[in-house]
């Protein structure tokens, strides 16, 4: 028998993946380090009792899209919701790009918009941020008017980096991109500003959102995006059908009644956030201002000459004292930097601890 191989783009491709380790206080996925609220177990476990477990549950999500709709002060006609965030990306990718279809991204961002993208068929074009991973208008209109993407990335506030893109380099995207434009907010609750309010029904912008950060339910598996109707459509016409099963449309419907348990937990990680970057600072390690509830830092080993910047070294002395962080010093534009997640009181106080001892600055 023959063996049946996949495509030559499929094969050529690095995986995506994070990976894990066994240790106490980990700090690499961005996940939020609190449990929801009991009463929204309590809430859920009763609303199982009444699902009719052998029907197909609701193909549409009425009911979730309406009590997201809700929130956000849209119509339900203007929510598409799906298992995770990426599988928006992927439906939006499997709609509007593909093969001989030109997606736009602008590196160092999330680098799962360009696998999914590749996934697709398209091929992929990308922009580079500075040295201060800030994005340069004159960049941007370069990459709009060289490629002419049917897709465009931003990721605000982005991922890895922790900043918030300006209003001003989001309104220049919609003025000048020929195609869709996508703002990945998968952190926006943690920052000050969100580009909600460009998502009209004559533009071509769409805002897509998670549970799985400010909601702490990661493993619920459940995201959305906020799009003019006609784009909605369209994505229900690609996704596979009844993706979203009962249980994940009503636990994401009951976690959408304790929004102000919500923001409190929000706000105790922006707090924290905050206390961590104040500790870099001390360290005198380099940082970026974050919007979102991770901070990438790029440490510097005291002594360590010929170590380049020591990214490795430190990321390996925080694994060995039992505290995982994302080394990103392999990514492009990312030399000897790191991400940390910024976890509950106790594990910030640990990894402050731990990266002052790996820097060389403490015992």
């Amino acid at each position: 028998m023959t063996e049946i191989k996949p495509r030559a783009d499929i094969v050529a491709m690095d995986k995506y993946h994070s990976p894990q380790v066994d240790v106490a206080v980990r700090l690499n996925t961005n996940e939020s380090p609190l449990p929801v609220p009991p009463e929204w177990i309590a809430d859920v476990r009763s609303a199982v009792d009444d699902v009719a477990w052998n029907r197909y549950p609701d193909r549409s999500a009425r009911s979730l899209r309406q009590a997201i709709a809700d929130r956000h002060g849209v119509s339900a006609e203007n929510i598409f919701a799906a298992n995770g965030s990426n599988e928006v990306l992927q439906t939006l990718l499997l709609t509007y790009a593909g093969a001989g279809r030109t997606v736009a991204t602008f590196e160092p961002t999330y680098q799962l918009h360009a696998h999914l993208a590749r996934i697709s068929g398209a091929t992929v074009v990308s922009g580079q941020r500075d040295s201060d991973f800030c994005l340069q208008e004159s960049e941007i209109l370069r990459v709009l008017e060289t490629a002419q993407p049917h897709v465009v990335f931003l990721c605000s506030p982005n991922n890895p980096t922790g900043r918030l893109e300006p209003r001003r380099n989001i309104e220049l995207v919609i003025a000048n991109a020929p195609g869709l434009i996508i703002i990945d907010e998968a952190y926006a609750e943690f920052s000050d500003w969100s580009a909600l309010e460009l998502v009209t029904e004559h533009s071509n912008v769409v805002v897509t959102r998670t549970f799985s950060k400010t909601w702490s339910l990661a493993a619920l598996r459940l995201g959305y995006a906020i799009a003019p109707t006609r784009i909605v459509e369209e994505l229900h016409t690609v996704v596979m059908p009844y993706h979203l099963d009962a249980l994940k449309q009503i636990a994401g419907e009951r976690a959408l009644s304790y929004v102000e348990q919500m923001q409190s937990r929000v706000a105790g990680i922006v707090h924290e956030r905050e206390r961590i970057a104040i500790g870099l600072e001390k360290l005198g390690i380099d940082t970026w201002p974050s919007g979102a509830n991770f901070i990438l830092f790029r440490p510097a080993v005291t002594g360590a000459v010929g170590q380049g910047s020591g990214s490795e070294s430190v990321w390996q002395k925080l694994l060995n004292a039992g505290v995982l962080v994302r080394d990103c010093s392999t990514w492009a534009g990312l030399d000897g930097c790191l991400r940390v997640t910024v976890g509950t009181p106790a594990e910030n106080d640990l990894f402050l601890k731990a990266l002052r001892v790996a820097v060389g600055k403490g015992e």
